[in-house]
């Protein structure tokens, strides 16, 4: 009950949150990789061993292809990313970094495919949400009182928002100051953080729905405190399955590949908020509106 109680402090500090990351997202945007801006990607590998990173870049620095984005890849590769290059441009990349490479792929994206990708990835945010809406919606169809199962859908995709929107505004920050680039993984994310946190929600959610079987308007037992039981049910297995997956992202972060780093970071932060939002802020959600229309009532 201490959530309950106390929910307009987790409703302050949610706000405060989104607030701050709205505002990253504003000041700073997102840097957009390749996949959404159009360039190339050439991906080389040295027999041997491979120079240092700032020797390449400044060997590529020389050829005055503007900004370069230079990434180990493996033991023995590097991933070069710049502008749309011409074939003259791919070869003088080539020939600056030695005669020990290897060239295992090079990738062109036009501005139109990363354009395409931008409104596909809206897209399918869009059904992701309406589906959860939906999905919902009927799996609670049987509960009426004291909240309607549609609002149990909305309420859910308050807190996706709320769970997506601080990981991105942290995101956007990071990628000011440290040059962090967005790409296709980066929409993995995001739609891997929406099925992460429905999956917190529901549980409780599904907890709350048990315990209101029975529940009338001569219940003695108030839909608060119903709620509140509900979240101590639950909350130690929400908790130990997060800190759970949350290690695993981590060590993909510190010791996986270069590729996945910034995926395995976007991961962590969702999984971090999508446990909280279920906890400490959809629950308490579901006693805010049955409060407000308690009050609509009198």
């Amino acid at each position: 009950m201490f959530i309950i109680k106390n929910k307009k402090i987790f409703f302050i500090i949610s706000g405060i949150l989104i607030a701050l990351s709205l505002a990253s997202i504003f000041f700073f945007g997102l840097n957009a990789g390749i996949d959404f801006k159009g360039g190339a990607v050439t991906e080389v590998e040295y027999k041997e061993s491979r120079p240092e990173q700032k020797v390449i870049e400044e060997q590529v620095k020389k050829l005055s292809l503007g900004e370069v984005v230079i990434q180990p890849l493996g033991t023995l590769g590097y991933s070069i990313k710049t502008r749309a290059v011409t074939e003259v441009e791919r070869q003088a990349i080539l020939s600056s970094l030695g005669s020990s490479v290897t060239e295992k792929s090079f990738t062109s994206i036009g501005p139109s495919v990363g354009a395409e990708l931008v409104r596909k990835s809206i897209i399918s945010f869009i059904l992701v949400s309406l589906g959860i809406v939906l999905f919902i919606a009927f799996s609670f169809r049987k509960v009426s009182l004291p909240v309607s199962s549609w609002r149990y859908g909305w309420i859910t995709i308050l807190t996706l928002i709320h769970d997506i929107i601080i990981p991105v505004g942290a995101f956007a920050f990071f990628s000011h100051f440290y040059g962090i680039e967005i790409d296709t993984l980066f929409v993995v994310a995001i739609l891997t953080i929406l099925g992460i946190s429905i999956n917190d929600t529901i549980v409780v959610f599904d907890r709350v729905r048990e315990n209101l079987k029975g529940f009338n308007s001569k219940s003695t037992e108030l839909f608060s405190q119903i709620v509140g039981k509900s979240i101590t049910q639950t909350i130690t297995r929400s908790i130990n399955t997060s800190v759970t997956v949350i290690f695993v992202l981590l060590a993909l972060y510190f010791f996986g590949p270069v590729s996945t780093k910034y995926f395995a970071l976007m991961l962590t932060a969702g999984m971090f908020f999508g446990t909280y939002s279920s906890i400490f802020l959809a629950a308490p959600m579901l006693v805010w509106v049955e409060e407000m229309q308690s009050r609509k009532k009198k």
